[in-house]
């Protein structure tokens, strides 16, 4: 049995103000009427007084008459309770509403104006006139009359409405009170929220070489509000995600305590949460192996992430400003891509950036963003807040290990092949057949090879192009990098035959050495005739400032420089590089 709710009279504050106001006349009229001799001569006297005056009385009575006074006093009968002035009208609650409408018409124009298909006020007003003439009734309503009852219901019945028309998204985003979160609680790093974002401007993909809207995933810090970690990918998947994270842990030097993130598939994969299914096969989840906490949003509730307004400020300040902006739906697309828009389109800017080129120009756009005020911190940029933080030194290879992309690939001559350019490494040369090769887009100088089972193989570093003719026209640099592949050529090949020698009879070895001897002399003397000295064995630089020798490799250079020129540019150079710290250090 539903509850019945109890009506309470109650009477509006302007008629208690215009009875209060009344009383207050009256007392003043009759104080009037008792210094006066002729009384009715004072009632007419006291009137005019009144209508000509800008008392407050006036202000809220209005002009009255002397038959008002008198049937007032009647009214309160010797007595001086200002209620008697009230007038005894019936009002309306706030649950209520006066209108000609019966039961049957509201519940009509009502069923059409909540249905779900957001019918507009005037065509459920056609239609309910419509039905009303079809049954019969020969008193119509006007227009407005429905007008007004359906602007009543709404502003009285908000949740009703927006619950009917729009669904219960909509009820939690617009009626339903939201919980405000004290920010100044956090430590910088203590929470990342997590989410995924599909650009509103196109990129070159890096695989096919053509335009596509790619996904930017995205780990921005709770309380400083900054995006410490970010990835771009084709697709929001784990791969991306695991990038991101990677990226976020390395800027902000820290691990954090808690992820806060989507409840998408990406995020809920077996790959990030320690769930029974992986805990079976012998693995830990990705965020209890690096001891984050996880958390995730409840689905299709905005409102419980605060990357969301990020990403409404990173489109409005950003992706709006780019050259292949096309928007994220029809309605919000630029004019150039609309139908017989030949003005925007011949002035419209083909730019389409690289993935290369749109990190960087995501990065100048972070520093901006970095450089306003924080609304966690007052008096503090987002920048200063994520200065204070407490780093924990991390090594960055164990999370090279974890958190790179995989791209399955066949070997090659030059080695594996990937986004347009080789990777070589010696441990590569002689074998054929699939291997994994895992990556960062913010770090393609070098690319971590592993097996079909998983087992690491090298790190294979990018290979050079070479000048043309390096002896003539190119730099020492260009020379010394010649140089140094030709005796790679040369020892690879050399480890080959000596592999060889071992699988074969004597009779067989002789012959291999003598064709090998033949074709080492005849590479030898044309290796020392291309780099022969072009004076007294040594080799000008190009400054004219000093000259220096054929040196075989990095190594025997530096050797060199250090006993004869140790102050030399190249030296400093030199001892910066990948090759003399696996040498030297």
């Amino acid at each position: 049995m539903e509850n019945q709710v109890e009506t309470i009279k109650y009477t509006p504050e302007k008629a208690k103000q215009n009875a209060l106001a009344k009383l207050d006349l009256i007392r003043k009229w009759q104080e009037f009427r008792r210094k006066a001799i002729n009384k009715l001569q004072a009632d007419y006297d006291f009137v005019k007084l009144h209508n000509s005056s800008n008392s407050y009385l006036f202000n809220v009575l209005g002009k009255i008459s002397r038959g008002s006074l008198h049937r007032w006093k009647s009214m309160l009968d010797g007595t001086e309770d200002y209620t008697r002035l009230i007038p005894n009208y019936k009002y309306v609650s706030v649950n209520e509403y006066r209108t000609c409408l019966t039961d049957e018409e509201i519940k009509i124009f009502m069923g059409l104006l909540l249905h779900p298909n957001r019918i507009c006020i005037g065509k459920a007003t056609a239609l309910t006139k419509y039905k009303l003439k079809e049954q019969g009734q020969s008193f119509i309503p006007a227009d407005i009359t429905f007008r007004r009852y359906a602007k009543w219901f709404k502003d009285n019945n908000y949740d009703k409405w927006v619950l009917a028309r729009d669904g219960e998204k909509a009820l939690s985003d617009k009626v339903e009170p939201y919980i405000k979160r004290d920010a100044s609680l956090l430590d910088v790093g203590d929470i990342l929220v997590a989410d995924g974002h599909k650009l509103a401007f196109q990129v070159i993909n890096p695989f096919t070489g053509k335009p596509c809207r790619a996904t930017l995933v995205g780990f921005l810090d709770w309380k400083s509000t900054a995006l410490v970690g970010y990835e771009i990918m084709l697709e929001e998947n784990t791969q991306c995600i695991a990038s991101a994270l990677r990226n976020a842990i390395i800027n902000l030097d820290m691990i954090p305590k808690i992820v806060y993130q989507d409840n998408g598939r990406a995020f809920r994969a077996k790959y990030f949460t320690d769930d029974k299914g992986f805990t079976e096969l012998g693995f830990y989840g990705l965020y209890a192996k690096l001891g984050i906490e996880t958390a995730f949003a409840r689905p299709y509730n905005a409102r419980s992430k605060v990357i969301e307004r990020f990403f409404k400020e990173f489109q409005e300040g950003f992706e709006k400003l780019m050259p292949s902006y096309v928007g994220s739906s029809i309605i919000n697309k630029p004019a150039y891509l609309k139908r017989n828009e030949k003005f925007h389109s011949n002035l419209h800017n083909d730019y389409i950036p690289t993935i290369e080129d749109t990190i960087k120009m995501i990065d100048m756009w972070l520093k901006f963003k970095n450089s306003q005020p924080c609304t966690n911190v007052p008096n503090m940029t987002i920048a200063e807040v994520l200065e204070n933080r407490k780093k924990q030194n991390i090594d960055k290879s164990l999370l090279n290990d974890l958190m790179l992309a995989t791209e399955v690939k066949t070997i090659q001559r030059n080695g594996v092949r990937f986004l347009n350019c080789d990777y070589f490494d010696e441990r590569l040369y002689g074998l054929r057949g699939k291997v994994l090769v895992k990556y960062n887009l913010f770090d393609l100088t070098s690319v971590k090879v592993f097996t079909p089972k998983g087992e690491y193989l090298c790190t294979a570093e990018r290979v050079t192009e070479t000048h043309p003719m390096a002896k003539i026209l190119g730099t020492v640099e260009d020379l010394e990098d010649y140089k140094q592949k030709i005796q790679k050529q040369q020892k690879l090949k050399r480890k080959t035959i000596n592999s060889v020698k071992k699988l074969l009879t004597n009779d067989e070895i002789k012959l291999i050495e003598a064709r090998s001897n033949q074709e080492e002399m005849e590479n030898s003397n044309n290796f020392h005739k291309e780099f022969k000295p072009r004076s007294n064995g040594v080799q000008k630089i190009n400054n004219g400032e000093k000259s220096l020798p054929i040196f075989k490799n990095n190594s025997e250079k530096y050797e060199y420089l250090i006993k004869h020129n140790p102050s030399d540019i190249w030296v400093a150079e030199f001892k910066e590089t990948k090759e003399y710290k696996l040498l030297y250090e």
